[in-house]
């Protein structure tokens, strides 16, 4: 934690029992400070949220990779926040292109932005919109995925982390340095890190030691405690039993997160409408891997984006560059525009998902039925 780094944490060393049953590290990231001042009070995940009832509707394939998701048959199925207005969105861009690489995880952010039906400003709606079967997928953090399968039921909706291309993140508890009640805080941090304090983070609500209003759909980082809690869980995975050897690299996200985040929104969001109908031009003439190069053109290779994160304050600089790359991605989609049969085609594509709506709606409110959950 950057605050510890600081010299603003107060260290605290849990009692001996409760730190012998916590992995010093979890796929590689460290789950507490070796000197005591922080602990990982819950996990963090990112993942894909995805309608098992669609799916089945639509013929559309369960996600397994980030990739996945730009798959031309998916057009109009993906949901998506703003990166700029959500930092779980945000992270699930960044672990894309530190999973795939630069150029390559341009070609999967570009084709599964122009399968995104609409952009959301929030993280929490794509889940949403996949639980009403507005869209198939949507690219979630672990919580407001398992809220969802959880309101649902894990027979409609699920969630899958993708191998060796995801992380499990640490959210920490510390002690402020000077605290004016020193002896409370420490426990405090002593109850969270606790069995009763873990299980308020995972367990459903209303069971024996859980949340009594609501189920807060967070990992637990005591590992035995998913095995004695399994069937009173309100998330269905053990990140403790998955894997990635995925090395996050989280100086190089934090350096060009502003960056990035323009220029996503520049690339894909705020010129979505171009995207698609070039999306949609090579689907109907005919996809090739140099066609999605090409689409996935941008304007700063991997380190001058790094270099600019130092510069991007600069409000000059920035406003001159973000002009500079919405002509870049004018230009390019416009290359790409449309013949009139393509046109004329990509109208009729677009009467397909329009057309399914009415059945959705219908599929959806049956299976909500008791005679239909038999």
């Amino acid at each position: 934690m950057e605050i510890a780094d600081m010299g603003l944490c107060s260290a605290h060393r849990l009692p001996e029992a409760l730190l012998d049953r916590l992995p010093q590290k979890i796929g590689g990231v460290p789950l507490y400070d070796p000197d005591y001042r922080w602990y990982g009070a819950t996990l963090a995940g990112f993942g894909i949220v995805y309608n098992r009832a669609v799916l089945d509707l639509v013929d559309l394939p369960v996600p397994r990779t980030w990739a996945d998701l730009g798959d031309p048959g998916l057009f109009s199925w993906v949901g998506s926040g703003d990166p700029r207005s959500s930092g779980s969105v945000h992270m699930a861009y960044e672990l894309i292109l530190q999973a795939y690489g630069w150029e390559r995880g341009w070609e999967v952010i570009t084709t599964l932005g122009a399968n995104v039906r609409n952009f959301t400003s929030g993280g929490s709606q794509a889940p949403k919109d996949v639980a009403a079967g507005e869209v198939a997928y949507g690219l979630s953090i672990d919580f407001y995925a398992w809220a969802q399968v959880n309101q649902v039921g894990e027979d409609y909706i699920g969630f899958t982390m993708p191998d060796n291309l995801t992380i499990v993140n640490p959210d920490g508890v510390a002690i402020l340095k000077g605290a004016s009640n020193l002896a409370a805080a420490r426990s405090f941090v002593e109850f969270v890190m606790s069995d009763p304090g873990q299980k308020l983070w995972f367990l459903k609500k209303g069971v024996s030691d859980g949340p009594v209003e609501t189920a807060l759909n967070r990992f637990t980082v005591l590992p035995d405690l998913y095995r004695r809690y399994r069937d009173q869980a309100a998330v269905s995975l053990n990140p403790f039993e998955w894997t990635s050897d995925l090395v996050y690299d989280s100086e190089k996200a934090s350096t060009r997160w502003r960056v990035l985040n323009d220029l996503i929104g520049v690339m894909v969001i705020d010129s979505h409408q171009q995207l698609q109908s070039a999306w949609k031009t090579s689907m109907m003439e005919g996809i090739t891997p140099d066609r999605v190069r090409r689409l996935a053109e941008v304007p700063v290779s991997e380190e001058a984006c790094g270099r600019l994160g130092a510069r991007w304050r600069d409000a000059e600089l920035r406003n001159t560059t973000l002009a500079s790359w919405t002509e870049f991605a004018r230009s390019k989609y416009e290359v790409a525009q449309p013949t009139f049969r393509a046109r004329l085609l990509n109208g009729l594509t677009l009467l397909f998902p329009l057309g399914l709506a009415g059945a959705m709606a219908v599929y959806l409110a049956k299976i909500s039925l008791p005679s239909f959950r038999r």
